[in-house]
């Protein structure tokens, strides 16, 4: 009886019905935003194949097993699952994305800014560390991934465009998650909101896309009156998007979006505050009791962020705290409950687990959750402290990694202990593959060989596992389980 893997991929790359690939050298905003999914596709991948070094093609998988028949003689290895005819008959063809074995044991979460992306330049160990994870390691494997980031202001397709010309990658919406892109969740609960944040009017389009159906700005409260904010004065710009002609002291605005970062603290702190100390949401009036204003939403509530400066700059965060404190001052110790979303919150680690089994099963033919999740981030109170107390209660591990090349200083404690810190997103890459393959050795091999021990054979093709019994790691030509099953017996 041939060995039967505990996971099972799709054979060949499934169609993607209704995806538009687009190159993310060329692409617009424009052609992102004219309907239907689309996933940008880097320009080196725009050809018929993968160029990829030798060390990764299928000749060397089946060179590094011979090199194991060799030196481990005493183990049967006449099995089918060993068959050759599972590897490219020439060394010279190189493996496409869809015939690179993808791990389901594990996956990667990243956060953006500090960690792959610094002052909107790719910092440059994140190129390698993302084609580490596409198949360019000493397995010959893929292993799936997201992105994770506080940050927003722009569509998510908007970002994947920016993120894919940064870092000479194929980056997809669905495995991408903004600050505010939980706040679609939320919909159905508001009719009119105010969206504050990002440039011009990005936001509105976001929340527009999300579908809440009457999107306010803090341009268009100005617009009516400009005596809102004495010392604003809209450009011609702002004028000219500005929507008008409504009376806002009859327009009941139910809830405040702070989507993105403010470019006007100003101005979009006294809107925030006019409507919080307001009767129902309506601007110009003022409650007695400083408690029927709309509900505000913060995408995130990072105080500071890591830009291009040697130093941090105030984030977010940092505005919530702002607004929350003038408002006491302003009503004489009333306490205002802001909600944030984002990093730490549980709740956004929940949306990304959810979008992790998602990506998973569609793009990797993995259908169950991965057993570990590496998150890396340069944040210890919003990175660290959100993956530390989610693994305290998902069901599976959610693992920290702190970098050096952001918020994160050397030399300082971080007041969320990481389960590991190294100094860049390679190393962190490196660290939770080498963790795991040094966790399935010690599972699949009770007599303790080291693995160089076995002539040298990584985890290429398909690796030998001592044991009581011979073992076999089936790696697929699609897919990879790393959970070890017995030899072939007659």
């Amino acid at each position: 009886m041939a060995p039967s893997s505990t996971h099972k991929a799709h054979s060949a790359a499934r169609p993607r019905p209704g995806i538009r690939r687009l190159s993310s050298m060329t692409t617009t905003a424009r052609e992102v935003a004219s309907g239907g999914p689309v996933v940008v596709v880097p320009e080196r991948l725009m050809g018929h194949h993968l160029s990829r070094s030798a060390s990764y093609q299928g000749g060397i998988f089946a060179a590094s097993l011979e090199n194991a028949r060799n030196e481990l003689n005493y183990i049967n290895l006449e099995d089918e699952g060993l068959s050759s005819s599972s590897y490219p008959d020439s060394p010279a063809s190189p493996l496409t994305p869809a015939e690179i074995p993808t791990v389901d044991s594990f996956a990667f979460a990243f956060d953006i800014d500090g960690v792959l992306i610094r002052g909107g330049r790719p910092i440059p160990e994140a190129i390698e560390a993302m084609r580490m994870l596409n198949g360019e390691n000493e397995y010959g494997m893929r292993v799936p991934y997201i992105f994770l980031t506080n940050g927003g202001g722009k569509t998510e397709a908007e970002r994947c465009i920016d993120l894919s010309r940064q870092l000479d990658i194929e980056v997809s919406p669905s495995q991408f998650i903004c600050g505010h892109t939980p706040m679609r969740e939320m919909v159905e609960k508001y009719e009119t909101v105010l969206v504050i944040g990002g440039e011009g009017e990005k936001c509105r389009q976001v929340a527009e896309g999300y579908g809440f159906r009457d999107v306010i700005t803090p341009g268009d409260i100005i617009k009516d009156n400009e005596h809102t904010t004495p010392f604003r004065r809209l450009t011609a710009e702002e004028l000219k998007n500005s929507r008008g002609g409504r009376d806002y002291s009859k327009t009941k605005i139910e809830a405040i979006f702070v989507f993105a970062d403010s470019r006007d603290w100003a101005s979009d702190v006294q809107i925030m505050l006019d409507l919080a100390m307001s009767k129902g949401g309506y601007i110009g009036t003022l409650s007695e009791t400083f408690d029927e204003g709309p509900p505000i939403y913060f995408s995130h509530s990072d105080i500071v962020w890591s830009a291009a400066h040697e130093n941090v700059r105030l984030g977010m965060g940092a505005l919530r705290k702002m607004t929350e404190m003038l408002f006491k001052d302003l009503t004489k110790g009333k306490e205002l409950e802001t909600i944030a979303f984002g990093k730490p919150q549980i709740g956004t680690f929940e949306f990304a687990t959810r979008l992790l089994q998602q990506w998973r099963k569609d793009e990797h033919g993995c259908n169950r959750p991965p057993e570990t999740v590496y998150f890396v981030g340069d944040t210890p109170e919003s990175d660290i402290r959100g993956t530390n107390q989610f693994n305290d209660k998902a069901k599976n591990e959610w693992y920290s990694i702190l970098v050096r090349t952001g918020v994160f200083q050397e030399g300082t404690e971080p007041a969320y202990k990481p389960k590991a810190t190294v100094n860049t997103v390679l190393d962190a890459v490196k660290h939770g593959m080498s963790r795991e393959f040094s966790k399935k050795l010690k599972e699949n091999n009770p007599r303790g060989l080291a693995l160089e021990d076995f002539g040298g054979l990584s985890l290429d093709g398909k690796s030998i596992i001592g044991g009581n019994e011979p073992k076999i790691v089936e790696l697929s030509s699609q897919a990879v389980s790393l959970t070890a099953t017995p030899e072939a017996t007659d």
